[in-house]
């Protein structure tokens, strides 16, 4: 028995430390930015894991300004947010009539949307489709271009949860009077909480981290978000790597916050679309 004992507490303590290693990859490369981006100029070129001789929170203040973040991040707000508002309402009706309704032609399109998850973007094609609907270079045309990315996910991501629906469920808040669009939004829609969610903070943070998108549908320096403006402003700034590192560090803060507080819900969300 003492040895059974011994080989359970060894593999316990060969975990804890597989993981321990695992989460310092994770966070000592965050650490790095946030301590050099708290150091003068001249501490940082060193780009050492050293504590700053003092804190330097006025880094932050001088690249808001300097970076002009807070349009950024007004554009970045805009830019995901509506595309996730589309992909939401979007996916999640369209997949409910492909459950909902199983023909041939619904089969179809369901394998055709999910053949939007692996197919590449052509840039080109969306170049010349937003000129002629004169989309190039807007707001309406990038929100667009995001929703359209991420409208496959969520019909797949939807498709899941509304196979463990009751289709009684419908029946019976047709039979209480209910319209379609009634039985969707107040019967069907308040079940779909955890992939709404789930959905939700999965397009947001991939519409907020694109980078390659924006750089070519807008041509606007001005309508950029702010994952962008770290490219345009260590253009401005190479060699001061403390203002660089506080602007990663003002960029990913909104996109680890809104991960942090839909977390629980997009393990559950996730695990009810493969279990669908």
């Amino acid at each position: 028995m003492d040895k059974i004992k011994t080989i359970k507490k060894l593999k316990l303590l060969i975990r804890f430390l597989f993981t321990a290693a695992c989460s310092c990859l994770i966070l000592l490369p965050i650490y790095f930015i946030v301590i050099n981006s708290l150091k003068t100029v001249e501490e940082s070129r060193y780009l050492s894991f050293s504590l700053p001789a003092s804190f330097q929170w006025s880094n932050y203040i001088e690249v808001i300004k300097a970076g002009s973040l807070i349009r950024a991040f007004g554009n970045s707000m805009l830019m995901a947010g509506g595309s996730v508002i589309i992909c939401i309402v979007t996916g999640s009706m369209a997949s409910y009539a492909l459950s909902r309704r199983k023909t041939k032609l619904n089969n179809f399109l369901y394998v055709y949307f999910f053949l939007g998850l692996i197919a590449p973007v052509n840039y080109v094609t969306t170049l010349f489709t937003l000129k002629f609907l004169h989309l190039q270079n807007t707001y309406p045309g990038i929100i667009l271009e995001f929703g359209t990315l991420g409208i496959p996910f969520l019909v797949f991501l939807y498709y899941g949860f509304y196979e463990g629906i009751p289709r009684e469920l419908d029946e019976a808040a047709v039979i209480d009077g209910c319209s379609p669009f009634q039985l969707f939004f107040k019967v069907i829609f308040p079940l779909l909480k955890p992939a709404t969610i789930t959905g939700f903070v999965l397009n947001f943070l991939g519409a907020w981290n694109d980078f390659v998108t924006p750089l070519y549908l807008l041509s606007d320096n001005k309508k950029l978000g702010m994952t962008n403006s770290i490219y345009n402003f260590f253009g401005e700034h190479f060699n001061d790597w403390n203002m660089i590192f506080a602007d990663i560090i003002l960029t990913i803060a909104p996109i680890l916050i809104i991960y942090l507080c839909g977390q629980k819900y997009i393990v559950s969300g996730t695990a009810g679309a493969v279990k669908g």
